[in-house]
């Protein structure tokens, strides 16, 4: 099998040959295989890649800097939002929100990848046309205090983030938000949003790489949280200078439950026709194990349950 593959090889024969390796092994089924070849050898995904592999990234843009230590396939394609702050924050609230510029990304987990679950799939390219914010942190005790008037959580302290709160139970916290800064602009994040924002420009387990033993900078897990939420903010941010994205408290996102991607929209607008009665959401908290927190993990619940383990985070539009 070493002499078979004993030349140089495109990004695509090494593709097939690593599909090739898991089918042999018994690790995916042969339809699985058939679709995935398939889809490697069509035009859209060799256009998709000749895009990214001819990238070039404006040195000025400070936001993407970081990025600069990947591989040019796992960049984000990033437009020019010059016209727009880097930040904005909410006069009522102070909750403080990141740039999120446009452009595309595979969405969801590649064949092989440790800890994989078949919801993950098919990875599929979504385009994000526009910039949006996103919050800074998850939303806060004190912030769901100052919109709502109380404080729903377990965990107490007015800087972790809130929890114990149903979907709907968010979607009242978001329509007084925008009341009470008079606008229409916020809302959840779809979930090809959150996980655009998650990513930042990576294709790998986590939004700083594959190795699960750099969890502990970045997130608060089963394995370091004490059993408990902790202040927002206190774990390193990911590229774009988001916190909290793995770990303390899981995030609902806009989308219905869908068990797989099939027929999943590629525009980054939430899917919210047929799937489940539940809604997604994404993150990792406090006491799951470290295959939870990768990018690309999901899970859907009941929308009006509450639980210590869940909370949000908000998205706002220009």
């Amino acid at each position: 099998m070493e002499l078979f593959f004993n030349h140089s090889l495109t990004n695509i024969e090494v593709e097939i040959k690593d599909h090739l390796f898991l089918l042999l092994s018994d690790e995916i089924k042969i339809e699985t295989y058939v679709h995935t070849i398939q889809y490697l050898k069509s035009e859209e995904y060799t256009e998709f890649i000749l895009k990214e592999e001819s990238l070039i990234v404006k040195p000025e843009d400070k936001q993407i800097t970081p990025l600069y230590s990947l591989s040019p396939k796992n960049l984000t394609l990033v437009e020019d939002n010059s016209d727009l702050s880097k930040n904005f924050t909410s006069p009522s609230t102070d909750m403080e929100f990141v740039l999120i510029t446009a452009g595309k990304f595979m969405m969801g987990s590649p064949f092989g990848e440790q800890g994989r679950d078949d919801s993950e799939g098919s990875a599929h390219e979504v385009i994000i046309k526009n910039p949006f914010y996103m919050g800074k942190y998850p939303v806060t005790q004190k912030q769901w205090e100052k919109v709502m008037g109380s404080n729903p959580s377990k965990l107490r302290g007015e800087d972790r983030p809130v929890e114990s709160v149903s979907w709907t139970d968010v979607q009242e916290f978001i329509k007084k938000l925008n009341e009470k800064d008079s606008t229409g602009k916020y809302h959840l994040p779809s979930e090809s949003e959150w996980e655009y924002a998650c990513r930042s420009g990576t294709r790998t387990r986590y939004s700083f790489g594959d190795d699960e033993s750099k969890l502990d900078d970045y997130a608060w897990y089963s394995e370091n949280s004490g059993s408990e939420t902790h202040p927002v903010g206190q774990k390193k941010p990911n590229f774009w200078g988001l916190y909290d994205r793995h770990g303390n408290v899981w995030e609902w996102c806009k989308d219905n439950w869908h068990k797989y991607y099939d027929g999943a929209p590629s525009d980054g607008s939430a899917w919210e026709v047929g799937g489940s009665s539940y809604r997604v959401f994404r993150g990792g908290s406090w006491n799951f194990n470290a295959r939870s927190y990768r990018s690309a993990y999901r899970f859907g619940f009941v929308p009006g349950d509450r639980i210590g383990l869940l909370g949000f985070r908000v998205l706002r539009n220009p």
